[in-house]
């Protein structure tokens, strides 16, 4: 018996499968096995600090105060990341954060809204 992946949506352990759909009792999403292959097949699987599985275009919140390399600035808890674009490599989230500029981002200090 194999472990089904952790809820997309809510990133809940819980799920359970029902012939081709993977279910989410907490939060009630569901999805298709097929939609877990293809994230799979496309080899770039990026996810949050929860477990969220993240896309090109995404929102995202973050976690922790980042200090900007280079400069004096300080990217704040809270602050939200628009149209995000996932990259291969450390920081595989680049985006353009408002008032600070284009910026590389680690997955693990962000969650998706």
């Amino acid at each position: 018996m194999s472990n089904p992946p952790a809820c997309p949506k809510c990133g809940s352990e819980y799920t359970y499968e029902d012939g081709a759909m993977y279910i989410c009792p907490e939060c009630a999403h569901e999805w298709s096995r097929d939609a877990v292959a293809a994230a799979a097949e496309a080899g770039l699987v990026v996810k949050d600090a929860h477990g969220n599985l993240l896309q090109d275009g995404d929102s995202v919140t973050i976690i922790k105060d980042l200090k900007v390399k280079g400069s004096s600035s300080v990217v704040k808890v809270g602050t939200k990341v628009k149209n995000i674009r996932l990259v291969e490599g450390d920081h595989n989230i680049d985006c353009k954060i408002d008032g600070i500029g284009q910026m590389g981002l680690k997955s693990e200090f962000v969650k998706k809204i």
